[in-house]
């Protein structure tokens, strides 16, 4: 069974010319093992809420994933997605994707990524369990990872996490073949990864990963312990190549017709390429069965349950009609927020919130809202510590999961931590949403380490990734409601720290949902119209007024996401922004972008260069962000 793995990944990767068969022959063994005596899954209902989860962290052993989905049984990958690895159109990516098979849970290729979104999916099997008792949910997360997945960062974060939430569900199993693109891994690190791990609160077991015995009695006492638990599979990468085996020349490219006919040889494996024996692909459909039986009786159980309904619009992500309006008022868009939460959390159980230690400042955890814990499963908000990167991948495994809406909170300028996390999140299309407080020079005096000057435009560049930038409490409750709604797509919400004057009356329809809309309209005749976001809505706004004095007509658009505005239709936007006069943007951040909205010959006043250390007021002044200078750059530009 195991080698009918091995020969799939030779011939793919020698097939597209294009590949790693490494990784995958050498945790053949242990890949098998894991799928034919502890796995728990039903390839006739791939997406059934209670099977265990199966993370690859190491991404580009993908082979050994889309190999076992085959010999299971799944309708997906067939043999000829297989013959077409890594081509166009293929459900065979490179990497696993999580949209392209039902049999993958979550797109990996970044290494440590996989592994900490798993820690979420542990995260989020303890929280329903909590919630819907072990009738309903009772399962296992199982990752596999490589020396790469822990050299990345984000692996201290996510097994330090793992580790202090006691998540006993958790089981990792490390490709421990010493081996690296460059070679030994004894090149760049001599870390004792079983005393790392232990330290962070896991059990650890070492197994031989070619013994299949060895492997079973390791998992077994894994499974046992209450604890995340490390599983050392010792192996060797490339497994059954005869001069290559073991080496870093098996790990990222095609073995080459000779060694693969010497590999062959070596395993015993006679079958032509992309082909595999009646009796082994019996012994692989067979492991299917304990699963299937499992999903059966589980349905069963669903079907008896009492919460049944609330527990299919949990998993199927239907929310109820929802009341998220609150009073206009002067507040800091952060304070506005936590005012939204606290009624989206009274009406959205499904809610688990969060701060990278940032509670106080984010304003992310609502009046009343437990927090999880090992103690307490049932809590709904988290506190991460200093860990965004992780934070960030344990909310993408959490939406991944199912049955969970995670929210986050730290500040803008740390999304460069998240950032990766962000961006596997918009590929995967999951309804994540993190609360970005601190979203300008107007933090005042903790200075240009932490004041967010390109972060808006480096963000609004993720493709998928939706931006909010609202400008006073009502925007703000329309933007909260937008990404609560919004399932397929994360969105990051842009706060304020400052205090924001109240700019509109609360009511009517979601204007925030059209991306940008006209806040003022001109008095006089219309020669400019301004184009804002968040806190600086209302300085346009009132530098609008004082040219108003002068007879210059101008409209104020309030655009709180680019990404609304940029759907809409183009004549829908040229009416808004039309080309016969003088369009402005403000935004206390880089201009680079803004020719978008406003074009090439649009007055752009932003921030092009780092802030500074000092109260906020007087860095508006500084920087030149006050109606009198803006409205000032105006007069000039139309003068010219």
């Amino acid at each position: 069974m195991a080698n009918a793995i091995r020969a799939l990944a030779m011939d793919a990767v020698e097939a597209a010319n294009s590949g790693h068969p490494g990784m995958p022959m050498g945790m053949a063994d242990v890949a098998t093992v894991l799928f034919d005596r502890f796995l728990t899954f039903d390839p006739d209902a791939p997406r059934w809420p209670d099977r265990d989860r199966l993370v690859l962290s190491a991404g580009h052993g993908s082979m050994l994933l889309y190999a076992a989905l085959h010999l299971a049984g799944y309708a997906r990958p067939t043999m000829d997605d297989i013959r077409r690895f890594r081509q166009l159109h293929s459900p065979c990516a490179g990497h696993p994707e999580a949209t392209e098979l039902e049999g993958v849970e979550t797109t990996t290729g970044p290494l440590g990524q996989g592994l900490a979104t798993a820690v979420g999916m542990a995260i989020a099997e303890r929280h329903l369990n909590a919630c819907f008792g072990d009738a309903l949910v009772d399962h296992r997360t199982y990752v596999i990872a490589g020396d790469g997945c822990l050299m990345e960062g984000v692996s201290h974060e996510a097994i330090g996490l793992a580790g202090h939430l006691g998540l006993g569900r958790l089981i990792l199993l490390f490709d421990d073949n010493g081996i690296s693109i460059d070679g030994p891994t004894s090149l760049a690190t001599s870390e004792d990864h079983s005393a790392r791990f232990a330290a962070a609160g896991w059990h650890v077991e070492a197994c031989d990963g070619h013994d299949t015995a060895d492997i079973a009695r390791a998992i077994s006492a894994a499974l046992a312990d209450p604890r995340p638990s490390l599983v050392r599979c010792r192996t060797i990468i490339g497994f059954g190549a005869p001069t290559r085996a073991g080496s870093e020349k098996t790990h990222g490219s095609p073995l080459g017709a000779a060694e693969v006919a010497g590999a062959r040889a070596r395993l015993g494996w006679t079958a032509p390429p992309f082909e595999v024996p009646e009796a082994i692909r019996a012994d692989w459909r067979a492991t299917a069965g304990r699963g299937r039986e499992a999903r059966r009786a589980w349905e069963a159980r669903l079907a008896a349950h009492p919460e049944a309904a609330e527990f299919r619009r949990r998993i199927e992500g239907r929310l109820p009609d929802l009341d998220l309006a609150i009073a206009p008022a002067s507040v800091a868009s952060r304070k506005a927020s936590e005012m939204v939460l606290g009624k989206a959390n009274a009406q959205l159980p499904e809610t688990i919130g969060g701060s990278a230690d940032l509670t106080g400042s984010n304003n992310t955890r609502s009046a009343g809202l437990p927090v999880l814990d090992r103690k307490d499963y049932g809590g709904r908000y988290i506190h991460y510590g200093i860990r965004e990167f992780g934070m960030a991948c344990a909310m993408n495994g959490m939406a991944l999961h199912g049955g969970i809406i995670p929210y986050g909170g730290t500040f803008l300028v740390f999304s460069d931590y998240c950032r990766p996390a962000l961006r596997l999140a918009a590929l995967q299309q999951l309804g994540v949403i993190h609360v970005m407080t601190h979203d300008s020079i107007g933090l005042g005096e903790d200075g240009p380490t932490h004041q967010p000057v390109e972060h808006l435009m480096a963000l609004r560049a993720i493709p998928g990734l939706a931006v909010y930038r609202p400008a006073d409490a009502v925007e703000t409750a329309e933007c909260w409601e937008l990404a609560l709604r919004d399932r397929n797509r994360p969105s990051v919400l842009a706060l304020s720290r400052q205090t924001l004057p109240s700019l509109r009356a609360a009511g009517g329809p979601n204007r925030s949902a059209e991306g940008g809309y006209r806040l003022v309209a001109a008095g006089a005749a219309r020669r400019v119209v301004f184009v804002a976001t968040g806190s600086e809505v209302a300085l346009a706004r009132d530098a609008a007024a004082l040219l108003e004095r002068d007879g210059i007509g101008c409209d104020v658009v309030s655009l709180p996401s680019w990404t609304h505005f940029l759907a809409r239709p183009a004549a829908e936007r040229k009416a808004l922004l039309p080309a016969d006069v003088l369009r402005v943007s403000v935004e206390a951040g880089v201009t680079l972008g803004w020719e978008r909205i406003v074009g090439a010959d649009g007055l752009m006043i932003g921030l092009d260069r780092f802030g500074a250390s000092a109260p906020a007021e007087m860095l508006f002044r500084h920087f030149g962000f006050t109606p009198e200078a803006i409205a000032l750059q105006v007069r000039n530009r139309l003068a010219r």
